[in-house]
């Protein structure tokens, strides 16, 4: 993993690459911050500082180098709210609240966190992700503030356009090695729609992204308790979000490349730069899978392309937005259409009638609560869906060999996990009414993982203790004995055999694992 800053040692070849990946990354990223800054009804120029600062920032010391952040969709949705009933001011002190939450889950190691996604939910991530991208794209077809779709002869002039240009695409990743392809085709397409003076809509038809240096001001809202109860829960929620998206695309990314990313050090960077963007009149962002996927695909793999991406994109701002208005949107548009074919995981077709239909169903809910929803929501739903899938099939593992040794008791050798989910199981296996005066449960192949378990076998002990016969619980944990209250002097104690797992629990005063 590349470390913060760190100056990678490359060919001119590659130095060259990464240039112009960074400067493909850096075109790609000025209509989606301008389309987001109106989504969140804050100037233009608010969404590009902050995909300038996020981007910058983030490259230079993020866990995961090829990785491109910015302003983003999920986050914009949620600030417009807050936008409308208090002002772009508390939006100001809500990026910098939101920095500090993720700064504070990077300092804590919250980032492996991660790891409990499961791997259907992460293709569902990605196939929601490349259909609100596709989706998002639609808008560049219609009439600019009425929501119709373009008059047929520009509509059609506008795909065709975009066609054209995947198909450009398509030809120079195929033919063209020393120039990313979707530069190429950026550059194509301008140079036509220019040349020939064609009736299109231009990035300069969205708004203009013409302006100075970001100047560093504290917002300018009261700094008390009130202000903090309004800004807070935003803060918590684009923190949440920001992390979870940022974070998944640093393992597609990974993934891709084949390197691993430092979670918590991804974090840090993606509180700093929020950080910072809030002093500096930015509407703060995440990692961005559209324009990762962009330099992952041009060669962009070290902190040099983003980086650049991040100068290029204020060279726009300061001094190229004459001629970076010049360029057609439907350029813009068939790059990201290219994404969209590159992200979204075909595989899923292939493969839907092979997994378990309760991955299947993971996969297709999170796909489409991250269309109709937002991304955290479809996430957490889907680590929950397959969690409850998961205890409910480890709740059907637990069992028991029974034997009668030759002093005529019965011996339940049990097997498989005893929770919450697997105690009607577990009691379903026992009968103190028809069996022998003495009973022993062998624990030797159980894990006990809760305290429902321990409440389990509590119960049983009684049950047996009102049939008026012996029950002894054999192989269980010091720590299983010691929270056991009506079990724990069934126990038979063989120190050498024990296991020695710890069971979660707080008692008398200290927590034991």
């Amino acid at each position: 993993m590349s470390k913060p800053f760190a100056i990678p040692k490359l060919s001119l070849s590659q130095y060259k690459t990464e240039t112009l990946s960074g400067l493909t990354v850096a075109l790609a990223l000025v209509p989606e911050a301008v389309a987001f800054a109106f989504v969140a009804q804050v100037n233009p120029l608010v969404g590009l500082y902050a995909a300038f600062i996020v981007g910058l920032v983030t490259a230079l010391i993020g866990g995961r180098p090829g990785m491109i952040s910015g302003a983003t969709g999920a986050l914009a949705v949620v600030m417009v709210s807050l936008v409308v009933t208090h002002g772009v001011q508390y939006l100001f002190a809500t990026v910098i609240l939101m920095g500090i939450l993720q700064i504070l889950a990077g300092a804590f190691k919250l980032g492996k966190f991660i790891r409990m996604v499961p791997h259907p939910v992460m293709l569902g991530f990605v196939n929601g992700l490349a259909i609100v991208i596709f989706l998002a794209q639609l808008g560049q077809f219609k009439v600019a503030g009425t929501g119709e779709w373009m008059p047929t002869d520009q509509l059609t002039m506008m795909l065709g356009l975009s066609f054209l240009t995947m198909g450009t695409i398509w030809l120079g990743s195929k033919y063209v090695k020393a120039f990313p392809a979707p530069l190429l085709g950026i550059l194509v397409i301008s140079a036509i729609v220019i040349g020939f003076n064609i009736d299109v809509p231009r990035v300069g038809d969205m708004a203009s992204i013409s302006g100075g240096l970001p100047d560093f001001a504290v917002p300018d809202v009261p700094f008390n308790f009130e202000t903090f109860k309004i800004i807070f829960p935003y803060a918590v929620i684009l923190a949440a979000i920001g992390l979870i998206e940022s974070l998944l695309t640093l393992n597609l990314v990974a993934e891709i490349t084949d390197e691993k990313g430092g979670t918590s050090q991804e974090c840090f960077a993606q509180g700093a730069a929020n950080f910072i963007t809030g002093f500096f009149g930015g509407m703060g962002g995440c990692a961005m899978i559209g324009q990762s996927m962009i330099n992952v695909n041009s060669g962009g793999r070290t902190r040099v392309a983003g980086t650049l991406a991040a100068v290029f994109l204020l060279i726009f701002i300061l001094f190229a937005s004459s001629l970076i208005e010049q360029i057609p949107l439907a350029a813009l548009v068939g790059v990201m259409f290219m994404v969209v074919i590159g992200t979204f995981a075909w595989s899923s077709f292939r493969i839907i009638n092979k997994i378990p239909k309760a991955d299947a169903f993971v996969l297709i809910l999170v796909s489409g609560v991250t269309v109709a929803s937002d991304l955290a929501i479809a996430v957490v739903v889907g680590v929950i869906v397959s969690a409850l899938v998961f205890a409910w099939q480890a709740a059907k593992r637990i069992g028991a060999n029974t034997s009668v040794d030759d002093k005529g008791q019965k011996i339940y050798v049990m097997h498989g996990p005893l929770f919450f989910g697997s105690i009607s199981s577990f009691n379903d296996l026992f009968n103190p009414k028809t069996d022998p005066d003495t009973v022993v449960i062998d624990f030797i192949d159980t894990r006990v993982w809760d305290h429902s378990g321990l409440q389990a076998i509590d119960a049983l002990a009684e049950r047996y203790k009102s049939a008026g016969k012996t029950l002894k619980l054999r192989h269980l944990s010091a720590d299983c004995q010691h929270l056991l209250t009506k079990g724990g002097n069934r126990v038979e104690v063989a120190p050498s055999e024990d296991p020695e797992y710890g069971i979660a629990m707080d008692y008398e005063g200290r927590l034991e694992h």
